[in-house]
């Protein structure tokens, strides 16, 4: 049976509400799956990995468990090794009725395609990774197990429509497995017979998002390496950090050219540092849908707005501003803005949701989860490294601009700048600033 079962793992997670006022990283949980489980770094090594022997498993205010330093470690130092067999992937030799499975989850999801495999050793009796899998979080705070009313307070459509869009494709796959596994004998049953529901896969996908690592994989047969998500035992303790004080690497093992995923020490690390490794350049959406926390000062978040003359002509007027009509551009304005993607059939549309799944037990016991989406519109972002889209930028200089032959003689990439220069002149910057 499930050492944990889905229905358990939900029902955790949304018996207290969550706030986005909490910082929460991917170490801290609940509780872990297995009340004792086993001594991670004490079976790193005894699979022929390395750990440094200053790196310990320890309680990271206010991160929950985390990896720290229990003396100080010189940069450059190896801090931990894995060789290829202990990482989990999925690979080419799984069971057909997994493989199955696994085509039929879209690439964007790829969480789900490798949360299939875990669920698969998690289930099994005597499975190789147990040590590690038993250390996993019983629950996890990403939205897609927030309750209603927190997900109401996120307050924000880009976001929403990732959340339900992730809820509504668990229900439905939830139904496709277990289509796809009713009729199967039991040693082909790639869960060894019990069954999946759409909490557990929720529990699945999230393990994975919050902590697999794209690596390079094998090689394909004109010498290329392919990237391929896998999780890293112990390594995916280390926090996130945009200023890490470690890296990940893969280096070849000199005497059987095999492969080895290593985290070394890029700084000097003090004694009680928490190992940290930089994520990615990502945004708070990213990170709270995959992670369960956001970063306040995040130089790479950026807010998504709906691109519409009619809101730009009424937000002009309650600012008191004598703006040009953006609702009704002139037709060589109209032809640039096409060629932005502003305006005309090639408009670059995107689906925006209004409202999201309410993701709860009650949704799963009732079956009847109610689900209404927004519709199709062209986004601009504001924020992030750039300051502001630059196709927003230069639709806004032009419709600024009351001479064509001066705004035909710049290129669109030009206008899409935010440089010192304003092509335009001060007075129409200042406009469309």
């Amino acid at each position: 049976m499930w050492r944990t079962t889905g229905r358990e793992v939900i029902a955790a997670s949304t018996s207290s509400s969550f706030s986005l006022l909490h910082y929460r990283s991917i170490t801290c949980a609940v509780s872990r799956l297995a009340p004792h489980p086993p001594d991670l770094v004490k079976w790193v090594r005894r699979e022929g990995g390395f750990v440094h022997q200053a790196v310990t498993i320890a309680h990271v205010p206010p991160h929950g468990l985390g990896l720290v330093a229990a003396h100080e470690i010189p940069r450059g130092s190896d801090l931990i090794g894995l060789p290829p067999h202990i990482p989990l992937k999925f690979d080419s030799g799984s069971s057909s009725a997994l493989a199955s499975l696994v085509q039929r989850v879209p690439e964007e999801l790829w969480a789900m395609r490798l949360g299939l495999r875990l669920l698969q050793e998690r289930v099994k009796t005597g499975s190789f990774w147990w040590p590690y899998i038993s250390n996993l979080p019983e629950t996890y705070s990403v939205p897609i197990f927030f309750q209603g009313e927190d997900i109401k307070n996120l307050q924000y459509a880009p976001l929403l429509h990732q959340v339900n869009k992730r809820c509504r494709f668990l229900l439905d796959f939830e139904k496709e497995v277990k289509d796809a596994i009713a009729n199967l004998k039991p040693g082909d049953h790639p869960f060894g017979g019990q069954d999946v529901d759409a909490s557990s896969l929720g529990w699945a996908m999230s393990a994975v998002s919050s902590r697999a690592f794209r690596l390079h994989g094998d090689k394909f047969s004109e010498g290329i390496l392919n990237d391929i998500p896998m999780m890293l035992p112990l390594i995916d303790m280390c926090n996130h950090s945009f200023d890490p004080n470690a890296k990940i690497i893969q280096d070849q093992d000199a005497e059987n050219s095999q492969m080895i995923v290593k985290v070394v020490a890029e700084k000097d690390i003090k004694r009680n540092d928490s190992l940290e490794l930089n994520y990615g350049c990502l945004s708070n959406d990213l990170f709270l849908l995959d992670y369960g926390f956001v970063i306040t000062a995040n130089p790479y978040d950026c807010v998504e707005l709906r691109y519409d003359g009619a809101l730009l002509d009424a937000a002009s007027m309650a600012a008191g501003l004598s703006s040009p009509s953006f609702s009704s551009p002139a037709p060589w304005q109209q032809e640039i803005l096409a060629q932005l993607k502003f305006d005309g059939k090639d408009r670059d549309l995107k689906l925006v949701s209004e409202h999201l799944l309410c993701w709860h037990p009650g949704c799963f016991l009732d079956g009847n989860p109610s689900v209404e989406t927004g519709g199709e519109c062209t986004k601009v972002t504001l924020g992030g490294p750039e300051l502001v889209d630059g196709r927003f930028l230069a639709a806004l200089r032009v419709l600024h601009a009351n001479d064509a032959e001066i705004v035909l003689q710049h290129d669109l990439g030009t206008l899409q700048s935010l440089s010192d220069e304003a092509p335009f002149g001060i007075a129409i910057e200042v406009a469309t600033l």
